[in-house]
């Protein structure tokens, strides 16, 4: 898969019912450094404190990665009335990794909802949809991943609800795996389920969004 895959995204903003997806982009990075400084956010992600400016060369290097799909989920309550800037409207990011070189259609994807007050109210059900629907139709994946730590039970039963498989048990890692095979009826389900929602062009400032 060459880099303009998975740069397509970069001007691509996907609206649904309870969430927005939108790129990644530098006017975001200070909403998402603060939401990481979270030790149970390290815990549940599995990642480091990064200082701002390393963050910055992150939010870079994610936007030219050829291997990684990356969403910012906006409150779309919030972003539709427009109520400030869109980094005010920010709950979490759903990314997706090709990790497998040998299985371009093979997608490990990951949903975080660091917002507490927005946690089980469905937006990382409708943004893990959303993405898995664009990773179908737009990247041509047919098979997805999910590696959550053991402890992370609502997560854990969200993809079960996504109708996600236990495959994998790592307990040196303390770590599940869950897998989708996307068949016919897998995929018809996927598409019925975001059908409601729409492609827009994105365009970095956010002003322009209505």
């Amino acid at each position: 898969m060459g880099a303009a895959t998975m740069r397509l995204n970069q001007n691509t903003m996907l609206l649904g019912k309870k969430v927005v997806l939108v790129p990644y982009t530098s006017e975001h990075v200070p909403r998402y450094h603060d939401w990481m400084k979270s030790e149970e956010l390290q815990r549940l992600t599995a990642s480091e404190p990064l200082t701002l400016e390393q963050e910055y060369a992150m939010q870079r290097s994610w936007r030219e990665d050829a291997d990684k799909c990356t969403f910012i989920v906006l409150d779309s309550e919030k972003w539709q009335a427009q109520l400030g800037p869109e980094e005010s409207c920010m709950v979490g990011d759903v990314n997706l990794f090709l990790t497998d070189l040998e299985d371009p259609t093979l997608g490990e994807i990951e949903v975080m909802i660091a917002e507490p007050s927005c946690r089980g109210r469905g937006f990382g059900t409708e943004a893990a949809l959303l993405m898995m629907s664009y990773g179908v139709t737009k990247l041509g994946l047919t098979k997805f991943e999910a590696k959550i730590g053991q402890g992370n039970e609502p997560s854990i039963r969200m993809f079960q609800k996504l109708h996600f498989e236990q495959v994998a048990l790592n307990s040196v890692f303390q770590e599940v795996t869950l897998r989708l095979a996307v068949s016919e009826p897998v995929r018809q389900w996927l598409l019925a389920q975001t059908s409601h929602v729409e492609e827009k062009a994105y365009r970095d400032g956010s002003a322009e969004h209505q």
